[in-house]
């Protein structure tokens, strides 16, 4: 609308759209210049902006009071606030209390409560519009017809051309749509989203529910259709999982309306009842669990609205695609604790957290327990211990069978179709519940099963394989990976023999180890490293037996050091290092390697007497069974000597760090990474000793080979620059170091990004310089 002054502003909750869409047509109807956002606000416009000039013109606010309408969370209560706001020389507040459903006392704000509702529920259409129209008409008694405010006349919408919607909550006379689920929580935007899809016209008027089984794909067709049923005039369920069983239904439909004889043909069946609803403009049809578009094909009359329900995900070429996902936190925990009587918020988050947000487990979860008297401790654990057997309990009435059984049924149809399918299924029940990247297997062709790896190897076979995953709905497919949910994942690892667990999980195992980034230290290898870091940590990494995979984890652990997350490199090597020790001895090397990321952890956690100890235990170690210049043993022995320096003991790093540049010079080469690490340590041990001139020196020449072997934004890199600036300015050339420092800070918020910490040791840095210049007030602070 423009900017002219309306009568009404309708304010609602987007779960009453149905009831918004309902009143604003009877006021329009009667002649009222009503405003209402699904109606006159285009797509992208502020939200907030238009909801105060709609305020601002508007005579007075139609509010649709609801449970929903009060819900702090939400926008309603800035419009009904500013309602209240008294107008000069009005007779009569602004605001129009309408109740659209039964609200308890006490969600109702407290300034609100002594206002006279108007409710529009529980009764049929035309009682419900009478009182409406009297409540905004007011208490006055008119001798005559009233006369409408405004420029508008009686009837304007329906010489329009239109049919007003039906009294929310009523159905048509041709109506089959299952039976509304009471318990059914949140989706409330998804079902204004979907409503707002259906009618936008075009190919939009026919919208695919997809995603996984037990995601709750039937239950939001079945929400929308009964919370928007007053907009329709016909609404018919098909149950589409037998293609062939579709014609019968349609039958039935055509029985219905009454254009259909008795034994007719199938196709006397299609054309008469696809004739008849394209007559018809208000009609919504739901195919259920529709398994692949060519099903649907000949079933699509045009013209009002369809609605598909399927794990399929090929429909772009006849319907609008619309993912669906687990719930919300907050629906998830509302739904349980509105179910299972005492349930604290906190214990129903996180029973939510272990069961996904997968609505059908949180449906079964809330079922089982409230009718078994169960507490979420005890649910929680036999969740972990018992998976498949407690999901194969308390299966609400509102869905056909249990997430187990869903997910066996749907795990035995994949083996039979597809078994090489079946055997990524598999693998991908023993990885993390995030993306895995498509690539992972086929970068480690070499260990998957004969089968899978032929298909790896041929591209087209290979994105069929993954399609057909997807399909049967173990695992969603998108441009990230195969994403299997967590609880899936749990059934089908259940459903396996101790013998067939074991082959599998060493596979997976196999393959994550094959992928191996490399070096952590390069940010080249920091995406790789981040898609792959939560599959790394879903594995059994204390308990593997593979050498490769206990070393994939000491590089998962560095990465995360060289990232800066210190507290969780930490946390993984304080976790497996007692283990691994425990199971094989502290002289294995990947449990040197592990007890090596431990000490440089506990060194950049402060913590450096502990650092100190077991570095030397570590070096000690090394050189007895690597040798005194075997590369790893140079490494240990780098980091002790940066642990003696962190407890002020520099002369025995310094002696430590020349050593070791020596050994490393004559063993590596003097352009090696790993010696100009050791040339870096020296640099700062002879800076503590106070030696800044030899220290200067030996940053310059370790700066300039970084650079020129690593590159100027390697952290490496970057790390000597920091030092060098800080010698300059020790040296008194602090113009030089002022300007070291700005780029060096510069690439390490690039490239580091702004809470790592050497970015803030430079921003630190950079700062003194920019104080000893008088320049306090530019630079890292800009």
């Amino acid at each position: 609308m423009g900017g002219d002054e309306i009568d009404f502003f309708v304010s609602h909750a987007g779960a009453d759209r149905a009831w918004a869409e309902w009143v604003a047509w009877q006021l329009a109807e009667a002649g009222y210049r009503v405003e209402l956002d699904v109606w006159d606000w285009a797509p992208g416009r502020n939200f907030v902006t238009a909801v105060s000039d709609a305020l601002e013109r508007a005579a007075r606010v139609v509010a649709l009071f609801s449970a929903a309408y009060f819900d702090r969370s939400r926008y309603t209560n800035e419009e009904w606030s500013a309602a209240m706001v008294h107008v000069p020389g009005a007779e009569q507040g602004r605001l129009v209390p309408v109740r659209v459903e039964e609200v308890a006392a006490e969600q109702v704000p407290a300034v609100l409560r002594p206002l006279v509702f108007c409710d529009v529920f529980g009764v049929d259409a035309d009682r419900a519009r009478r009182r409406l129209l009297d409540a905004v008409r007011g208490p006055r008694r008119p001798d005559g017809e009233p006369v409408f405010p405004g420029s508008g006349s009686r009837g304007e919408l329906g010489r329009m051309g239109g049919s007003g919607p039906r009294l929310p909550g009523s159905v048509p006379r041709v109506w089959n749509i299952p039976a509304r689920n009471p318990e059914f929580t949140g989706r409330d935007q998804m079902l204004v989203a979907l409503r707002d899809l259906l009618t936008g016209g075009d190919r939009a008027v026919v919208q695919a529910l997809q995603g996984m089984g037990g995601v709750g794909k039937t239950q939001l067709a079945a929400e929308y259709a009964w919370r928007f049923a007053g907009a329709y005039e016909l609404g018919w369920w098909v149950d589409a999982e037998q293609g062939g069983l579709i014609g019968d239904q349609f039958a039935a439909l055509g029985a219905a309306l009454r254009c259909v004889e008795p034994g007719a043909s199938i196709e006397a069946v299609r054309a008469a009842v696809l004739g008849e609803l394209r007559d018809q403009g208000r009609w919504l049809l739901v195919f259920d669990n529709a398994q692949v578009p060519e099903d649907l094909t000949g079933w699509l009359p045009g013209g009002g609205h369809v609605l598909i329900t399927s794990r399929e995900r090929r429909w772009a070429q006849i319907a609008a695609p619309v993912e669906v996902d687990v719930l919300a936190r907050d629906e998830s925990v509302t739904l349980l604790t509105g179910q299972v009587n005492e349930l604290a918020e906190a214990a129903a988050g996180r029973l939510a957290a272990e069961l996904g947000d997968l609505p059908l487990a949180l449906a079964q979860a809330a079922e089982y327990m409230a009718e078994t008297g169960m507490d979420a401790a005890e649910y929680l654990g036999l969740l972990r211990t018992r998976t498949r057997e407690i999901l194969d309990q308390g299966r609400p009435g509102s869905y056909p069978m249990s997430l187990a059984a869903a997910t066996g049924l749907a795990a035995d149809q994949l083996a039979r179709d597809d078994p090489p399918a079946a055997e990524l299924a598999g693998l991908c029940a023993f990885l993390a519940p995030e993306p895995v990247p498509v690539d992972l297997f086929t970068g480690a062709a070499e260990e998957l099963p004969a089968d899978l790896a032929a298909r790896a190897a041929d591209p087209i076979a290979w994105r069929q394989t993954l399609a057909q995953v997807s399909r049967h709905a173990l695992a969603r497919l998108d441009h990230r990976g195969l994403q299997m949910h967590r609880l899936i994942q749990a059934i089908l690892r259940d459903r396996l023999t101790p013998e067939q667990a074991t082959a599998t999980r060493e596979r997976a195992e196999a393959i994550l180890s094959t992928s191996n980034p490399g070096d952590p230290g390069n940010p080249a290898t920091w995406p790789r490293w981040a898609q792959l870091m939560p599959h790394v940590l879903a594995a059994d990494l204390a308990a593997t037996t593979s050498p490769n995979m206990r070393w994939l984890a000491c590089y998962a652990s560095w990465y995360m050091l060289a990232r800066g997350d210190i507290r969780s490199s930490y946390d993984l090597a304080a976790s497996l290092h007692p283990r691994w020790c425990e199971r094989l001895g502290g002289d294995e090397e990947s449990v040197l390697s592990m007890a090596h990321q431990l000490a440089f952890a506990l060194y950049n956690l402060g913590r450096y007497v502990e650092a100190r100890d077991l570095a030397q235990e570590v070096a000690a170690r090394a050189r007895q069974v690597l040798g005194e210049d075997h590369e790893n043993t140079l490494v240990y022995a780098n980091t002790l000597a940066i642990s003696l320096r962190g407890l002020g003991e520099v002369q025995a790093a310094r002696d430590l760090d020349q050593d070791t540049m020596d050994r490393r010079r004559r063993v590596l080469g003097e352009d090696h990474p790993d010696t100009l690490a050791s040339a870096n340590g020296l640099a700062m041990s002879l800076r503590g000793l106070g030696e800044v001139q030899a220290a200067r020196d030996l940053d310059q020449d370790t700066l300039d080979r970084r650079r020129r072997v690593l590159g100027e934004d390697h952290p490496d890199t970057l790390a000597s620059a920091i030092n060098l600036a800080l010698n300059l300015h020790r040296l008194g050339e602090v113009q030089a170091a002022r300007d070291l420092g700005q780029d060096t800070f510069d690439r390490c918020r690039r490239v580091l990004g702004a809470d790592h910490p050497n970015t803030l040791q430079s921003a630190n840095n950079l700062a003194a310089d920019l104080r000893a210049l008088g320049e306090a007030g530019d630079g890292a602070g800009r």
